[in-house]
């Protein structure tokens, strides 16, 4: 079977990278806190601190939002892209003026 991460558990990928993939949850209103040291399987239990996942773990972890993500960074680079090119051909505009005025 393929070792892909559509294949593994959504807690297995949460306990990947650490404070990357998921975050502490702190839930207090029972007493003390109860975050488990280790990053487990969920139980079923109402409230309490668990460990749960980034914005950035959801929106890349789910077919939907990986899409999304991507057309969000990728209009991110274009508008990079066409800053440096504006820059450049501003740049470009000085340095012949320059020579032209000498």
């Amino acid at each position: 079977m393929s070792r892909t991460d559509s294949t593994r558990p959504r807690w297995v990928r949460l306990a990947d990278t650490p404070m990357t993939t998921c975050v502490p949850v702190h839930d207090h209103r029972s007493g003390l806190c109860t975050l488990p040291d280790r990053i487990t399987p969920p139980e079923p239990r109402p409230g309490g601190c668990h460990w749960g996942p980034t914005a950035t773990f959801n929106c890349l972890r789910t077919d939907n939002g990986a899409r999304e993500w991507y057309h969000l960074r990728r209009a991110d680079r274009r508008r990079s892209r066409h800053r440096a090119r504006h820059d450049l051909h501003a740049y470009r505009g000085e340095a012949t003026a320059a020579r032209r005025d000498r």
